[in-house]
Formats: structure tokens, C-alpha cells, sequence
């Protein structure tokens, strides 16, 4: 009796020393990894296009209504030399809004890290 449980404990230390991966399991796993991987990327990263194109287009819509208070208060929009920055700060060029007030607290970027580009009159005529 005594050897035999001599004998399990023995083996039970060798399992414990030998357990562990083998090189075929840890392989498997990595080309399971890898398939999941190139699925789920190309969809993730078109996600991030789109995050963009609508976070622009919120952007825009914020712009026009700035824009049409602007509008409001001065009777006018404000021309291209003055750009989008009079609705942030006084303009200092061309004629001075008698009523002006700030309609945005600042001008954002659009999400490519450039500024947004304003024209009065627009290329298809007056702005909106």
C-alpha cells in the first residue's frame, strides 16, 4: 500500500511538471486569433469612417445654425474675409455688426484636423 501511493505521488509531481501547452495547441489558437482578427478589422475600421462623415455633418449642421443667428442679429452673414471666425470673435475687417454677439463658443475642426472652409457668397450663390 505504502508504495503504491509512493508511486501516485511521484506521478502526480510529474504531471504537475509536464502540464502546460503543447506547440500544436498554442499554433491552433493563434490561427484562430488570426481568422477572427482579419474578419473583425476591415469592419472596424470602416466604422471609423463613418463615425467621421457623421460627426462632420453635425459639425455643419451647428455651423448653419450659428450662421442664421448671425443672420439674424446682423441683418447679413458674414463675408469670406471675416470667414466662420466672426462667430467666435468681433470682426475687425470689413464692415463691423452693429448687434454682434458669439454664436459658437468655438470653432471646431472637422475630424481630419482641418479647419472648415466658409465662402459669402457660396459658389452657388448667396449662403443658404
Amino acid at each position: 500500500m505504502r508504495k503504491l501511493k509512493k508511486r501516485l505521488d511521484t506521478r502526480t509531481i510529474r504531471q504537475r511538471v509536464y502540464s502546460g501547452f503543447t506547440l500544436i495547441e498554442l499554433m491552433v489558437v493563434l490561427v484562430i486569433i488570426g481568422v477572427l482578427a482579419a474578419l473583425i478589422v476591415p469592419n472596424v475600421l470602416d466604422r471609423a469612417d463613418d463615425a467621421r462623415i457623421t460627426a462632420a455633418r453635425t459639425d455643419i449642421g451647428n455651423i448653419q445654425q450659428a450662421l442664421k443667428l448671425y443672420k439674424l442679429d446682423n441683418q447679413r452673414y458674414p463675408s469670406t474675409e471675416q470667414g466662420l471666425q466672426a462667430l467666435v470673435n468681433r470682426p475687425s475687417v470689413g464692415t463691423v455688426p452693429p448687434n454682434w454677439r458669439a454664436t459658437l463658443e468655438k470653432l471646431p475642426n472637422d475630424p481630419w484636423g482641418r479647419p472648415y472652409q466658409y465662402l459669402n457668397p457660396g459658389m452657388k450663390g448667396e449662403a443658404m
